[in-house]
């Protein structure tokens, strides 16, 4: 696409959205995802702002953010953002973009499910397709157009790679197309994530999520020879042919629906079973002619889905800019350490107790049982750390390269 930049007055025409709608519970937090400490004190959130102001400062352009919020996230991230009341970024007007919510569905009954013990779980925001009718009902699809805001881009709050990229812009803006995803190449790590693919009765592009996939076409799916990438939910939008997409299709895109069962109280398995129905924003792809997609480099993807992600962008593998970016070492080549971690380290309560290695020249780091990693533990090549006890065991001022340890 080249390395020439948008200008100052593209770079108006743009508005960041961040889908900033999920509750970190499968990591054990009871608020937005958004709000975990990264490093030093600085989490997800505070490194968006960062990215904004840098892009606005070295551009000059009033570049708009968008949080994309559910009605879990809202008033602790609108409680954040008010330290940034100087940089315009505290008033909920300006910066949220609310997201709707819907009932769970009772999966013996099939009808709207009921939990007197807490109201509030009986509903659920329906996936980050909602995107295409917040934007419509709540008026900033209007309101942006109004203001001369043309292009978007949309990606997780949780995907540090995914910062607005002004050759990208540059490059969507000149090829005229209404929709561009971001996808990059799979690998057997994120075989079962969302694929892309072409229908064969149009030939539009399609995106195949695996909650969509008969079982008996499981292998194929995951087979990433045949279907080489996946989408990185980073998408970008051109406004005014949204608006008009919309209008062909009477006020609401006809995106497949996505049935995922799962318990009505996320923290008790044993309450009752209900539906969430949900929509993928990136499904959006097969609406649009035109649509376009755009192979990204794999520093573009770097989602934190688990406390293993985490852990390894705590470590010396990722370096933290002051303008906000969250990138690979270069030494690492583009490619971040595997890190697994046995069940008593899936919440995030948990990593204080482990401490941080050394991860810069890690390839993978496999950790079982109690293990706390004090200072100078250096780990490189494929390393395999387990301690059976139940005590926990302290590794300092030790380099492990290539080697299984038992403590």
């Amino acid at each position: 696409i080249g390395d020439e930049p948008a200008g100052a007055e593209l770079l108006a025409q743009a508005v960041v959205i961040k889908l900033n709608g999920g509750l970190g519970t499968s990591m054990g937090l009871t608020g937005p995802k958004s709000l975990l400490p990264v490093r030093d004190g600085v989490n997800f959130l505070d490194l968006m702002v960062r990215q904004i102001l840098d892009l606005r400062q070295t551009s000059g352009a009033p570049v708009r953010l968008l949080l994309m919020n559910s009605f879990s996230t809202s008033g602790d991230t609108l409680g954040h953002l008010a330290r940034y009341k100087e940089q315009g970024l505290a008033d909920a007007s300006e910066v949220e973009l609310m997201q709707n919510q819907v009932p769970k569905i009772d999966a013996e009954t099939l009808a709207p499910a009921e939990w007197p013990a807490d109201p509030s779980l009986e509903w659920c925001p329906p996936g980050h397709g909602d995107l295409y009718p917040a934007l419509v009902g709540s008026g900033w699809l209007d309101r942006l157009l109004d203001e001369g805001v043309k292009y978007a881009f949309v990606s997780n709050s949780d995907n540090l790679g995914a910062v607005l990229d002004p050759a990208i812009l540059r490059y969507f803006a000149a090829s005229g197309a209404p929709f561009l995803m971001e996808v990059t190449r799979r690998t057997p790590a994120c075989r079962k994530g969302g694929h892309l693919a072409r229908r064969k009765s149009d030939g539009r592009l399609l995106l195949r999520e695996v909650a969509q996939c008969p079982d008996a076409d499981l292998d194929a799916f995951q087979d990433i020879e045949r279907h080489p990438y996946f989408n990185t939910n980073s998408l970008w939008l051109r406004l005014d042919l949204l608006k008009e997409q919309l209008a062909a299709d009477e006020g609401v895109l006809p995106l497949p629906m996505i049935r995922n069962k799962k318990t009505i109280d996320p923290r008790d398995k044993n309450s009752p079973a209900v539906f969430q129905l949900e929509i993928a924003m990136g499904a959006a792809i097969e609406c649009f002619e035109g649509a376009a997609a755009i192979e990204v480099p794999r520093s573009r993807f770097a989602p934190v889905k688990t406390t293993g992600d985490l852990l390894a962008l705590r470590s010396d593998a990722y370096e933290i800019l002051e303008n906000g970016q969250v990138r690979l070492h270069p030494e690492r080549h583009g490619k971040p350490p595997v890190i697994a971690l046995s069940d008593e380290y899936k919440l995030v309560d948990s990593l204080g107790p482990l401490g941080v290695p050394g991860l810069l020249k890690c390839k993978s780091l496999n950790v079982s049982g109690p293990v706390h990693f004090g200072p100078g533990v250096v780990i490189e090549g494929e390393v395999l750390i387990d301690n059976p006890a139940a005590e926990r065991k302290e590794l300092s001022q030790v380099k492990l390269c290539d080697e299984s340890v038992t403590l």
